[in-house]
């Protein structure tokens, strides 16, 4: 903005508040225009709410439309120490009595003690993976791994760390007591097609004796090389009197969707039973239900008018806004053409006055009994929107809001082009008080210089009379 040097010195004007107050009827446009974007930004911020409420509401009536979202299962065990059980969604309700014989167990190995720091001899050993049927092997489909030990060289602890390097199926480590060191090597997987065998090329010219390397080898009956701790062996147990094996303590494939996991031996028949998760089903109709709701507080407090502290609130009076909230309340008093349900308020979810949703525990868990018949009640496709399942019809009502070009949508990219204009018109305003301002100043300038050249002129001409009255 433009200014002068001391503004109304010539004239003994206050200039400069002069500009000021015909500079702020200039801008008095602007208090109209920033109220308007106050309640612009006010309407776009309740809409933004609106918008992901409304998300949330169709993601929890997208849960309740989908078959899925009643297929949650839980399983129980009488024993779960001995027999742990976990189910898959969607797995058939069962009831099954189980008993455990033995478990499934990992081939495991010891060698000879060594001195402390010491080697076993050189060499190679070849280690295969298969099944012993007692002094009998027969191997695996696997290739027969190699590894090579170093003359003077290899301690017991670097020909374990050999091995395990190898990846042949097994694992090995060392164990350290007041004998001295031994080399234990055990099976990575239980079961007895997962055995091995250990045959070496001993350096020394005799593979099958007591020292050098031959130690380190293994053989059922073998009576040189490395003894055997653990025989592998597969978990056998019975499924309501039918005898399985399984070289796993994990049965994943046994019975569909039920995932087992064998523990101990039983000494007692051990009940299992798969049913239906209501529970869960009740987390998820809660959910709508309190989705529902922050929804409708919401709408029901930006549309009203409270007579008390005389506010109204950021949509009062907006018909979309109203629009909506009427549209959601009607859909809940709706009908689906499930059966025997029709109505939310057969199952307990009843409308009560104001519009919020409440859950009658009692009425609710009568339902759950027949739970073909509520699921139907927000699943049912029945080819219209006004009678499909209330999951289908508010999570297609939900999206189809606030989609690019749904009506919540299109109503907040309005809001935004209108606080969009009310910036350009402020910005014009400012741009005009600015030229008013500039044009004032220039304006009051310039007959400040003029008043100050009359006072001036007046003064000498007040001198020269004074001086011819003296004459």
């Amino acid at each position: 903005m433009a200014t002068i040097s001391s503004p109304g010195i010539g004239s003994g004007l206050d200039v400069q508040s002069i500009v000021s107050q015909l500079v702020a009827l200039e801008k008095a446009p602007l208090k109209q225009l920033q109220t308007q974007a106050t309640s612009f930004q006010t309407k776009l911020s309740t809409y933004g709410t609106i918008k992901s409420q409304f998300s949330a509401l169709g993601d929890a009536a997208a849960k309740l439309a989908s078959p899925n979202g009643w297929s949650s299962v839980t399983a129980t065990s009488s024993n779960s120490a001995a027999i742990g059980v976990t189910v898959a969604a969607g797995a058939p309700a069962t009831s099954i009595t189980m008993t455990v014989q033995q478990l499934a167990k990992a081939q495991s190995t010891a060698s000879s003690a060594v001195a402390t720091g010491s080697g076993a001899g050189s060499g190679s050993m070849t280690i295969e993976l298969g099944a012993w049927s007692g002094s009998s092997f027969t191997a695996g489909s696997g290739t027969p791994v190699s590894v090579t030990i170093n003359p003077g060289e290899d301690t017991l602890a670097e020909i374990a760390a050999k091995i395990n390097d190898a990846d042949a199926g097994v694992s090995a480590t060392v164990l350290k007591d007041a004998s001295g060191e031994r080399l234990l090597v055990r099976s990575k997987e239980t079961g007895l097609e997962n055995g091995f065998r250990i045959t070496v090329a001993d350096d020394d010219g005799n593979d099958t004796d007591a020292s050098g390397l031959s130690r380190l080898a293994f053989a059922v009956g073998s009576a040189n090389g490395m003894t055997q701790s653990q025989a592998g062996q597969n978990a056998t147990a019975t499924i309501n009197g039918v005898s399985i094996s399984s070289a796993s303590n994990r049965l994943a494939d046994t019975l569909p969707g039920m995932t087992i996991q064998l523990s101990q031996v039983t000494t007692a028949p051990v009940e299992i039973d798969v049913s239906a998760d209501t529970e869960a089903v009740r987390a998820n109709v809660q959910a709508f239900v309190d989705a529902y709701n922050t929804l409708n507080s919401t709408l029901s407090n930006a549309t009203r008018y409270d007579a008390g502290t005389k506010k109204a609130g950021a949509l009062q009076g907006d018909s979309t806004a109203t629009g909506l909230q009427n549209a959601l309340r009607g859909m809940m008093r709706s009908v689906t053409g499930g059966t025997p349900y029709t109505r939310l308020a057969d199952v307990g979810i009843e409308l009560k006055t104001g519009g919020a949703l409440a859950l009658d525990a009692e009425k609710f868990d009568a339902s759950l009994s027949n739970l073909e018949g509520l699921k139907s009640l927000f699943t049912v496709d029945t080819g219209s929107a006004t009678t499909e399942g209330f999951g289908r019809k508010i999570k297609t009502f939900a999206e189809g809001l606030i989609d690019a070009d749904g009506l919540v949508s299109t109503k907040a990219s309005a809001l935004q082009k209108s606080i969009d204009r009310n910036g350009l018109e402020q910005e014009r305003v400012n741009d005009r008080a600015a030229r008013a301002e500039t044009r004032y100043l220039a304006q009051y300038n310039a007959m400040d210089a003029a008043v100050a050249k009359l006072s001036g002129l007046n003064a000498f001409v007040s001198q020269q009379i004074t001086l011819w009255n003296k004459g």
